[in-house]
């Protein structure tokens, strides 16, 4: 097991930790603040979550301190196992769907577990990132051929997207999409077969979201939200009163309303909610800005990264975890049609949480392996021979 060297540039990836440090503290604070009323109605118990959720963090950031000590590059080696074993996790998924069993609000998505439950997406998308990260770069003389180097990958990611629809949770398996799409494009992938590939995609979509299930009411319900407040546009609609009754400060930390009983697991989908209720505009703003913050450093250890699977990986999780925040905030401010993505790092949940840190434990790795100078791949032509990455900026050798 190989570790790596406090070597890189020190300033950005420290800077990444503090900003997720930051972040997972206070998710603490609003898990306790927006669950403890649910916790003492369900459990008689104000601190049950809190308790779940210290626990998990616990156990999370030690896997990311692990993460962050090892060096990235055996994922490139495990990255067909991983993502091997995520599949395996999709179909018992939906075994038990067929036998009825592990059902949680209206779908099949997790494995049933002593003390909790295991969300097999959570790992398939962080594996995703990595198969993609290694196989691109193994392609990469080919990556603009439509068959050999488009349509390989887009067929692991339409395998992926298709078994999560049948949980059905299209939110989560959109997210992987939108996630990919951008790691196809960086490597270099021609944009007319992906446009002509989605475009291709478009009768399917039409029929999973107006001809099959729920998803209907949720698009129409965006659309004209104004139609069915007490049906399916209750859930929105509670979100938008508390972030409006938040107005710029916010109406005290644990003074919130909605989180009785008006909004949906408070603590969950739409903790972002309760921090614009409770801390207002400059809660929510600051919110937003530690994820751009971290978008920015993500992107910055991308650039710096010793090696194209280093800057294909790190953009991959920088992509990944940003679509999942973003998604969250669209939903809950009326922008995004109701999906059931969590924020990152400050919803309440375990699979969810854990390889959300793992992730930033291995793009924290990238970063202590890479250099201050930006240009720094172009001049380690060892690494590779005569290659042009495309839209990294970098040259390999």
């Amino acid at each position: 097991m190989t570790f790596t060297s406090d070597q890189g540039d020190r300033q950005t990836w420290i800077a990444l930790l503090l900003v997720v440090a930051s972040l997972v503290g206070f998710g603490t604070v609003m898990i306790y603040s927006s669950s403890s009323g649910l916790a003492q109605f369900r459990f008689d118990n104000g601190h049950f979550f809190l308790k779940r959720w210290t626990i998990r963090m616990v156990i999370s950031l030690g896997v990311m301190a692990v993460m962050m000590r090892l060096d990235y590059h055996i994922w490139r080696k495990a990255a067909r196992l991983l993502l091997a074993i995520g599949f395996f996790g999709l179909l018992i998924v939906l075994m038990l769907k067929a036998f009825g069993i592990g059902k949680v609000r209206g779908a099949y998505r997790w494995i049933p577990l002593p003390g909790g439950a295991f969300q097999p997406a959570d790992l398939v998308r962080l594996a995703l990132v990595i198969y993609l990260a290694d196989s691109l770069i193994r392609r990469q003389q080919v990556i603009k051929d439509f068959q050999q180097g488009f349509v390989p990958h887009a067929v692991v990611i339409g395998l992926a997207m298709g078994m999560i629809i049948l949980q059905p949770d299209l939110g989560t398996a959109l997210a992987i999409g939108i996630t990919c799409t951008l790691m196809l494009f960086l490597a270099g992938v021609r944009l007319k077969h992906i446009f002509a590939t989605a475009f291709s995609l478009l009768p399917i979509l039409y029929i999973i979201v107006f001809v099959i299930g729920y998803r209907k009411d949720r698009v129409l319900t965006f659309l004209f939200p104004a139609d069915d407040l007490q049906g399916t546009g209750y859930h929105v609609a509670q979100s938008l009163l508390a972030l409006g009754s938040g107005g710029l400060t916010g109406v005290g930390l644990g003074q919130g309303q909605q989180k009785y009983f008006f909004l949906p697991e408070p603590h969950t989908d739409f903790v972002f909610s309760i921090i614009g209720e409770e801390i207002g505009l400059l809660g929510t703003m600051g919110v937003l800005l530690c994820f751009l913050i971290f978008g920015r450093l993500g992107f910055r250890i991308a650039r710096t990264a010793p090696d194209a699977f280093g800057y294909m990986l790190a953009s991959g999780l920088t992509c990944l975890i940003l679509v999942y925040a973003f998604i969250n905030m669209g939903v809950t401010t009326g922008l995004l049609p109701a999906t059931g993505l969590p924020l990152p790092f400050i919803s309440y949940g375990g699979s969810s949480l854990l390889f959300t840190l793992m992730a930033t434990g291995i793009l924290i790795s990238i970063g202590r392996q890479g250099s201050r100078d930006k240009g720094a791949l172009s001049n380690r032509s060892e690494m590779w021979s005569s290659r042009t990455f495309p839209r990294s900026g970098h040259t390999f050798g």
